[in-house]
């Protein structure tokens, strides 16, 4: 139990800052152009409801822009605070180098990876563009979960994944384990089920296909679980936080239980990822510390 103890001590801060930047690309086309913009404002008026948030929204942005952005933050952030960076557009791949297409000179997965590698905490990046799967071996590192909406960087049709990920932020629907917030899992969960649906009731054949990695040294996946070692800090990362939980988490004698009980979430989630390497016994006492403490401090919450 100490170990867990120091864990979650050592996990979320109570006033940590989440930073989002969100940026809509180059739309070749009035009508791209006019829904990769559509889709960003409506991911901003999603995130920006949540406390202790700091909100960047690039329209039609520039590289210049976002390396602005990217680096005025990393300056500002301690390692407790997180950052939710989506890119919305178009996305190329020749083989070698994926691009984001900006106006005016695009930025590649190396460049993006180089800005990001100067944030100090953990990072949430929804690489969303076509191509996008040719990014996620240059952007995937510890500490950082990196979502593709496309497998591979020859699935290079525009995608419609960027449409159920910021859905996602505003669904309760996607808050699967009734908690309040919807994490980068839940939301991968269901921006790709919905994905499936669309190509499905369309009768098309699907030309995208959403991976995540988590893990900083393994491929991504289509399905993250505990048996392949994928989906542990995306689970954890809390992207949005909905309704009531919101409103708590702006209440300063509620915010230390809320930190408290997603810390416990968050303990939890990992410790079914360990299960497989622990002695049963062991797991079931861990485990039913951690869902007593939990009881306790939802019980707090609600007085």
């Amino acid at each position: 139990m100490r170990y867990l103890l120091t864990w979650l001590l050592s996990t979320t801060a109570l006033h940590a800052t989440t930073y989002y930047v969100t940026v809509s690309g180059l739309g070749g086309e009035p009508d791209y152009e006019q829904r990769f913009e559509m889709w960003a404002k409506d991911l901003e008026a999603a995130v920006a409801k949540s406390p202790d948030t700091k909100v960047e929204t690039l329209k039609s942005g520039t590289k210049a822009q976002l390396r602005s952005v990217l680096e005025r933050i990393s300056k500002d952030a301690t390692a407790e605070d997180t950052l939710v960076l989506t890119l919305i557009g178009h996305g190329t791949f020749d083989g070698m180098d994926y691009k984001f297409n900006l106006a005016g000179p695009d930025v590649t997965a190396v460049e993006l990876a180089s800005l990001l590698d100067r944030f100090p905490g953990r990072q949430t990046v929804a690489s969303l563009s076509s191509a996008s799967g040719g990014s996620l071996d240059v952007l995937r590192k510890p500490n950082r979960v990196v979502i593709t909406a496309t497998k591979s960087g020859m699935e290079k049709n525009a995608t419609i994944f960027a449409r159920y990920w910021v859905e996602a932020l505003r669904d309760p629907a996607a808050d699967t384990d009734k908690n309040g917030s919807i994490s980068a899992l839940e939301a991968f969960r269901y921006a790709d089920k919905k994905t499936i649906d669309y190509y499905e009731t369309q009768k098309r054949l699907a030309t995208e296909h959403a991976l995540l990695e988590d893990t900083g040294k393994g491929e991504g996946v289509r399905a993250p679980a505990p048996d392949n070692g994928q989906g542990l800090l995306a689970s954890n990362f809390t992207v949005v936080r909905l309704g009531d939980a919101a409103a708590i988490a702006a209440t300063p004698e509620k915010r230390a239980l809320l930190s408290k009980k997603e810390q416990l979430e968050q303990q939890i989630d990992k410790l079914k990822y360990e299960k497989a390497a622990m002695p049963t016994t062991e797991y079931r006492k861990q485990l039913t510390a951690l869902l007593l403490e939990l009881a306790k401090t939802q019980e707090a919450l609600e007085q």
